[in-house]
């Protein structure tokens, strides 16, 4: 009588450790009965029927990846690049990925590789290079329109690598070179001109003082001339000791007075300014 018991609960431990399935966080499972798809089992303990239910695939839902590895890719103008991409990807539905396609990871590689070249085919080099970020965006939208009806989902994609052969290299750094000489110059270029306009402001406002202080102190006139004299002694003697300069003479008799008309035009030309502009008020 209690052998018979034993055997019953033995049966009983062994179906209950039989139909006791433990699915992992992360993972999902697909059930057939007699062979055909039955349900879905989510993380934590499932029970289904020995003999009768089997678990034909479990696997992740979690984020995976791809490496595609480098591929010689011909773009628009005829030049062969090397590209080297990466794409990370997750099941979204499981039972699609099991009966909708064999093979996913390599039938993902394949799709990825085919449509990486396509998208390059369509671009010269320099597009390639300049929207490369367009590029990626326009690979994972045609990725996702192919993998829906796998129930796979491509998250992102990532070219990482754009070699192109050395010839091309070498005349896409000589282009890069002379563009910053360029701007090199412009900034330059743009540099003395603004210096020269602080220059001929700071000139104005010096003729502007001079004159002023002429009017209000006559006196000072010959201090003036004696400066500018000094001016044009320095300005000779640096002009002399260039290697290229010209030297040009002038009659120191008529300097004087050269520099006397100078100054008496800045005089008059300053009064006219302030007597004009008491006129108006």
């Amino acid at each position: 009588m209690v052998e018979p018991i034993i055997f019953i609960v033995l049966v009983l431990i062994g179906y209950a450790l039989g139909s006791a399935k433990l699915i992992n966080q992360g993972n999902e499972a697909l059930v057939e009965r007699l062979g055909q798809y039955h349900r879905k089992l989510k993380p934590g303990l499932n029970f289904i029927v020995p003999f009768v239910d089997q678990i034909v695939m479990e696997d992740t839902t979690r984020e995976q990846f791809v490496d595609i590895k480098p591929q010689n890719v011909i773009t628009k103008d005829n030049i062969y690049l090397e590209v080297d991409a990466i794409f990370f990807w997750r099941i979204v539905d499981m039972e699609k990925s099991f009966y909708a396609i064999d093979d996913l990871q390599g039938a993902l590689g394949q799709l990825a590789t085919t449509t990486l070249r396509e998208i390059i085919a369509q671009n010269t080099v320099e597009e390639t290079n300049r929207s490369q970020s367009k590029m990626d965006t326009n690979i994972l939208v045609q990725l996702n329109n192919t993998t829906a009806d796998w129930g796979v989902e491509i998250l992102r994609l990532d070219i990482q690598r754009i070699t192109p052969p050395e010839s091309v290299r070498k005349s896409m750094e000589e282009e890069r070179a002379a563009v910053i000489k360029k701007r090199a110059v412009i900034t330059e270029a743009e540099g003395e001109q603004e210096a020269s306009l602080k220059r001929a402001q700071s000139t104005r406002t010096s003729v502007q003082i001079i004159a002023e202080a002429l009017r209000s102190h006559p006196e000072t006139k010959e201090i003036l001339r004696y400066l500018v004299a000094q001016d044009y002694v320095e300005a000779s003697q640096k002009l002399g000791e260039s290697s290229n300069a010209k030297i040009v003479f002038v009659d120191p008799a008529n300097s004087s007075e050269m520099f006397q008309e100078l100054i008496a035009e800045s005089v008059n030309h300053e009064s006219k300014s302030k007597n004009s502009e008491n006129g108006t008020i």
